[in-house]
């Protein structure tokens, strides 16, 4: 089992850029996919990217593609998910999750585990 810890969520400007991170507990962190979600009230959640186990292989929503970047650290027990031009449309709360099996996906009922949650808003 793995716990997830997100950290780093704020208030930012429209075309700005912010870093969440996810903090996992364990010594089984890079036996996981990881991948980022988000919701913003009253819409379902959202898949934004997730990330293989060794850190080779991203995949990304459309609506993020070329603006978020997501990477991790196995020593560290952690992934990240880099934010830039931010927009608007981009407010939600962002949530990370892992998946125990190898395959990269993008729908939330394929994730085992899944953190708190933390809020990024994003002003225009």
């Amino acid at each position: 089992q793995v716990q997830l810890v997100e950290s780093g969520g704020g208030l930012v400007q429209a075309g700005g850029s912010l870093s969440v991170s996810c903090a996992a507990s364990g010594r089984t962190f890079s036996s996981y996919v990881m991948g980022w979600f988000r919701q913003a009230p009253g819409k379902e959640r959202e898949f934004v990217g997730a990330i293989s186990r060794n850190g080779a292989s991203t995949f990304y929503a459309d609506s993020v593609k070329g603006r978020f970047t997501i990477s991790r650290d196995n020593a560290k027990n952690t992934v990240y998910l880099q934010m830039n031009s931010l927009k608007p449309e981009d407010t939600a709360v962002y949530y990370c999750a892992a998946d125990r099996g190898y395959t990269l996906n993008s729908g939330p009922y394929k994730y085992d585990y899944w953190g708190q949650g933390t809020q990024v808003t994003v002003s225009s």
